[in-house]
């Protein structure tokens, strides 16, 4: 029997111990994304898009370099080197899968040499997301529109991949393109998302400590020190990561403040502040130590055909920086207008 994703019941209702936080309360949606074979007319990260045949497909003008410790490989080896890794779980490699391996990541030799190689001309970019509005109750989508694509550059520009989105109405797409373009290289086989299905969660959120008043931060602080005892955290990490908000994939709520304190986020075009739009998560449970976020996970679930193994805790493969978050940022009087990133 399969088992829906869905997240524990929080261990207590911080608001009924702190009322001012309830007007301050978000819905998000947790995306829940798992290894799958998503089509063009599903919600997905890493899978297909509904892109019209006629539309040109993005490129990133650049500039793309690379070093010679981290190989630049082709999105067609990593998918490969994807399929042995999950074909030879719990056995030996063959010599030819060994070979082939060693043909996309040759043996380094040391001292390694750090050959800084660019790569001239635009870059094909990647599929990310591609989010229907009818699955997500917390995407709000121009007017006119439905589905919202994410796609990026696998490269740092310059310490995280650049985003572009793209909000369309799925019905006026009725020829769909086929065989889009692929970058020759990626910066980081973490660049390329897993196809995943999603199965969106909505759940209720509150701010980081950090965006909370000195006083109310003093309250949380001092109520936190026995939860946090038994759990074996810092206070701020217990309200934090246990009953702020929530890790992962998702879409809208708060955003976490994890590596850099809150900043003013303001249109581009119109100076209107920004809402969060999308997390793009390394990991799916985040930093909370007693996985109180955890969904419920299917036993029987098995590895898709192009992933190493089923990992809940990174079904996508995507990994930012050393383990960050990307976080995507829009207009909520225009989501149309210039939208920011930040890494978190």
């Amino acid at each position: 029997m399969k088992v829906t994703p869905v997240t524990p019941p929080r261990p207590l209702d911080v608001t009924a111990v702190f009322p001012q936080l309830a007007p301050l309360a978000r819905t998000a949606t947790r995306l829940h994304p798992r290894p799958g074979a998503p089509t063009w007319y599903d919600s997905s990260i890493g899978g297909p898009l509904l892109w019209p045949a006629d539309e040109p497909w993005p490129h990133c003008e650049g500039p793309h370099v690379v070093d010679g410790v981290n190989p630049a490989l082709s999105p067609a080896d990593v998918r490969l080197e994807r399929r042995i890794r999950a074909a030879s779980h719990g056995r030996d490699l063959t010599p030819r899968e060994r070979q082939t391996l060693e043909r996309i990541r040759p043996p380094q030799k040391f001292p390694v040499r750090v050959a800084v190689r660019p790569y001239d001309g635009p870059m094909a970019m990647l599929p990310v997301a591609q989010l229907y509005a009818r699955d997500v109750p917390d995407l709000r989508t121009p007017e006119g529109t439905d589905l919202l694509q994410v796609l990026w550059c696998p490269f740092d520009h310059p310490i995280m991949p650049r985003t572009v989105l793209f909000w369309r109405s799925a019905a006026t797409v009725t020829d769909v393109l086929a065989t889009p373009p692929e970058p020759p290289a990626m910066q980081f086989d973490s660049y390329l998302p897993e196809p995943c299905l999603l199965h969106p969660e909505q759940v209720t959120e509150y701010p980081d400590h950090l965006e909370l008043s000195a006083e109310l931060q003093e309250q949380l602080r001092q109520w936190s020190v026995p939860q946090a005892a038994e759990e074996d955290m810092d206070p701020w990490t217990y309200y934090d990561c246990v009953l702020s908000s929530a890790p992962g994939w998702k879409v809208g709520g708060w955003p976490a403040w994890d590596s850099t304190d809150p900043v003013p986020r303001p249109c581009p075009e119109c100076g209107t502040e920004m809402d969060l739009l999308l997390t793009i998560a390394t990991f799916e449970k985040g930093d909370d130590e007693g996985r109180s976020w955890s969904p419920s996970e299917d036993p029987t679930a098995e590895p898709s055909p192009g992933s190493d193994h089923f990992d809940p805790d990174r079904p996508t493969a995507v990994q930012i920086g050393s383990g960050y978050r990307q976080q995507l940022h829009v207009c909520p009087a225009a989501p149309e207008h210039p939208h920011t990133e930040s890494m978190t």
